[in-house]
């Protein structure tokens, strides 16, 4: 069974930057590693859909959110079955919970992982928090 597990999620300051991690762990019955997955962000607020942020996709394309495109980036080190989320400049409006989330399908075009519905496993979720 394929396990996310998100940390770094931490009260910060207006302006502040914030790395999030991911660690992957585990197989599904494929045996997939996570380089094979497309590994995404979203985002959550009480009483809001989940929002989604940033993906990268098992060949490498990426795509982030208008709303946060210049200042977050995602990466993704095979290596260590982890994923990124990299906050510069964040702002009042960032604070959620963070979500990590992997997708088996392989689908052609990145548009396509900015909906949650695409996405098999879950985190747990790491609460952000930034003060003005």
């Amino acid at each position: 069974q394929v396990r996310l597990v998100e940390s770094g999620g931490r009260w910060v300051q207006s302006g502040d930057s914030l790395r999030l991690s991911c660690v992957f762990s585990g197989r599904d019955r494929s045996g997939r590693t996570i380089s094979t997955y497309t590994m995404g962000w979203f985002r959550q607020v009480p009483g809001k859909e989940r929002e989604f942020v940033a993906v990268i996709t098992y060949n490498g394309d990426i795509d982030v959110a208008g709303s946060v495109k210049g200042r977050f980036t995602i990466s993704k080190d095979n290596a260590k079955d982890t994923v990124y989320l990299q906050m510069n400049r964040l702002r009042p409006e960032d604070t959620a919970l963070y979500y990590c989330a992997a997708s088996s399908p392989f689908y052609a075009s990145p548009d396509v992982y900015t909906d949650a519905h695409v996405y098999d496993y879950w985190g747990q979720g790491t609460q952000v928090t930034v003060s003005s």
